[in-house]
């Protein structure tokens, strides 16, 4: 098997081990000529980071780099990005890291030339056409964990502050113009890290697979990246050098960003307003989440999971899908409760009420009521 490609979706992406060393030219071939590059607070004095600074000059291309970025991104960090990006007279973004780096760079990028604030721009009914596309800058996207799928998202996800919100902020030329996946950059993942981003992966696929939304495609992406994270996930956590796994990793990453526009649903429409509010990591949150959720939509979706198991290997259907899940966190050590993962005196109701606005609910296959959503967070504190 090559562990290296080029694939279109429609933005290129370039696959494989080693292939940073191509971040020059694909600046240059997103139209980029002075790019910002956008992470974390902590990639921004780890080697992978220098050695892309490094490259980017070497290609004549400067090193700038802007790192205040909290792990859930926040409004403030958007504005604080924009004033550096613009003082600066940068023509691009090269957005590097996790889920937050790369929502924050794709924002920046999305922001550059508006003049409405970012909150105009929320994913409901056609907002974003308020955007001026020409002033949306490119993007060349750099993912260094294998989760969010974010370098192949038309959207990001950016808490504020003032109501303690994730918001949506969507537009189709938010999408990265140039995506290198490189292995590689994965491989120095702290175990809790590696865990909390592929079970973000996982579950992508479980809920686009499980929306009741017509989409083939996305349906048997969802299925065939649910594989790659049971084969290859626990090699990746085991053994943080194999290299295949990291790939395969990072393919069930893009796999089910790609698979949720059929929809996401509870694990989403919980996990979101808990991290705005106790600031608790997204991939884990939704770990947590999962199992709990899976039993909530259980007689929606166990006919297809009953399918679905013998596909991934697993025996017992639905029941042994769900207990898989089960061990799957229990043995990436996963806690298994929203109060053993540092949620304390959450306000119920509060975060029944946020569940119910987000966005992902309309892809549950089980409506989600004030009184099932909030008995629901209730067993899973």
């Amino acid at each position: 098997m090559t562990m290296r490609a080029n694939w279109t979706y429609p933005n290129p992406i370039r696959f494989g081990a080693g292939r940073i060393s191509e971040i020059a030219d694909a600046c240059r071939a997103a139209g980029i000529t002075k790019p910002l590059l956008v992470t974390d607070k902590g990639l921004a004095g780890m080697d992978i980071t220098s050695r892309t600074l490094d490259l980017l000059d070497a290609g004549g291309l400067g090193r700038a780099m802007f790192s205040d970025v909290d792990p859930n991104p926040t409004g403030e960090n958007v504005e604080e990005g924009l004033r550096a990006y613009r003082s600066g007279g940068f023509d691009g973004v090269v957005a590097f890291g996790g889920g937050s780096g790369l929502d924050l760079g794709k924002t920046i990028a999305f922001m550059a030339g508006q003049t409405r604030p970012i909150w105009d721009f929320e994913d409901i009914g056609d907002w974003w056409t308020r955007a001026d596309p020409a002033g949306i800058h490119p993007i060349v996207a750099v993912p260094t964990t294998a989760g969010t799928g974010s370098e192949v998202g038309r959207a990001s996800v950016v808490t504020r502050s003032d109501t303690n919100e994730k918001k949506i902020i969507f537009h189709p030329k938010m999408l990265p113009a140039v995506v290198i996946c490189d292995p590689e950059l994965t491989v120095g993942m702290p175990k809790a890290i590696t865990a909390g981003t592929g079970l973000d992966a996982f579950a992508h696929c479980v809920e686009a697979y499980s929306s009741p939304h017509y989409h083939p495609m996305s349906q048997g992406i969802a299925l065939e990246g649910m594989r790659l994270v049971v084969d290859n996930l626990p090699r990746a956590y085991d053994d943080g050098s194999d290299i295949e796994a990291r790939a395969n990793m990072m393919s069930a990453a893009a796999m089910g960003a790609t698979a949720f526009q059929k929809g996401l649903g509870a694990i989403h429409a919980i996990s979101h307003p808990v991290g705005a509010v106790h600031h608790t990591h997204h991939g884990t949150t939704n770990a947590v989440c999962m199992p709990e959720v899976l039993k909530f939509n259980a007689e929606k979706i166990a006919d297809r999971f009953d399918r679905a198991a013998g596909y991934l290997g697993i025996e017992g259907g639905f029941d042994g899908f769900r207990a898989y899940v089960d061990d799957l966190n229990a043995r990436l050590g996963i806690p298994k409760t929203l109060t053993d993962l540092g949620v304390k005196n959450p306000d119920v109701d509060a975060l029944t009420k946020a569940a119910l606005r987000d966005p992902s609910t309309g892809g549950n296959p089980v409506e989600m009521t004030e009184a099932n959503t909030r008995a629901l967070i209730e067993r899973l504190l």
